[in-house]
């Protein structure tokens, strides 16, 4: 508890010193909201070997394997809340504190909570693409399709864990069975409309972030253990640039000699007394001279 008062001041004074603000989320921040990370505390991979976008292009096993465990995972995503991390980002953008959410997250938790300006760097698991026509479907629609092609999936079920986008483990002997979903428009494959692993994320969106992190005071990592090129980058050029990075995440990450400060309690509790100190007045965020 004492650990917690001092962080929250200390984020607090953080939000005063610094009133433009580029957040990066990962995987951590969604843990309270039922969506199991990808690593523990120390960084390690937590689950079997991910799907590769080549595999999933190339491959019609790939795409059975990812079908087959998203029918199980898709719920878990689906049917997740916002927690109080998610709402109190959401309100300090409000506040105007907050000038972009940078998310790696597929889930749209921010969105729901919330936030307006968002990218979701690594795309949104409620989206459909296809792979032909490029049309995207509403993933519950596929849910209904993959669930009228294959009756048998309901009776399936998964004694482990979903992944962070969606997925589940499943036996080999159904992914195999699996009639895959098509297109309504063209009978092409579909895919969600996110990265996988070994894909590239947009370079639009690379920039849109990186023109946010040129014009903030401030960058802060929250549940991410940075591992990953994709997020890892903006705190990089955050420290080449000169602004502070501010690390929030109880476990170990890969930018941890960058961090100006990093802060080891739970996100939501930090998070939102920081924001209770901010209204009682211990702290005020500085009124900005040049709002956009």
């Amino acid at each position: 508890m004492k650990r917690l008062q001092q962080d929250a001041l200390t984020l607090a004074n953080i939000l005063a010193e610094h009133p433009r603000l580029v957040v990066l989320t990962g995987a951590g921040i969604s843990h309270d909201s039922g969506i199991p990370t990808y690593r523990d505390q120390r960084g390690t991979w937590l689950h079997s070997k991910p799907i590769q976008e080549q595999s999933f292009l190339s491959d019609e096993s790939t795409r059975q394997r990812y079908w087959a465990r998203s029918w199980l995972g898709w719920p878990v995503m689906r049917d997740a809340l916002p927690n109080p991390a998610h709402v109190a980002l959401a309100e300090l953008e409000q506040c105007g504190s907050i000038e972009l959410v940078i998310t790696q997250n597929v889930d749209r938790l921010h969105q729901c909570a919330g936030s307006r300006n968002v990218v979701d760097l690594h795309g949104r698991i409620d989206q459909v693409r296809c792979l032909s026509c490029d049309a995207l479907h509403p993933r519950e629609s596929i849910q209904s399709l993959l669930k009228k092609q294959n009756p048998w999936l309901s009776a399936v079920q998964s004694s482990h864990l979903a992944r962070p986008d969606g997925d589940m483990e499943v036996s080999e002997d159904m992914f195999h069975a699996l009639s895959l979903p098509k297109c309504h428009n063209c009978s092409g494959d579909l895919m969600p409309n996110v990265v996988f692993f070994g894909g590239s994320v947009p370079s639009s969106r690379v920039a849109t972030c990186l023109d946010a992190l040129k014009e903030a005071d401030a960058l802060i990592a929250i549940g991410s253990s940075l591992m990953v090129f994709s997020g890892y980058r903006f705190c990089r050029r955050a420290s080449e640039l000169g602004k502070p990075v501010v690390i929030i995440n109880p476990g170990i990450t890969r930018a941890d000699d960058l961090a100006h400060v990093k802060l080891q309690s739970p996100a939501g509790p930090l998070l939102t007394r920081a924001i209770e100190h901010i209204k009682q007045g211990r702290c005020q965020p500085s009124a900005r001279d040049n709002p956009r």
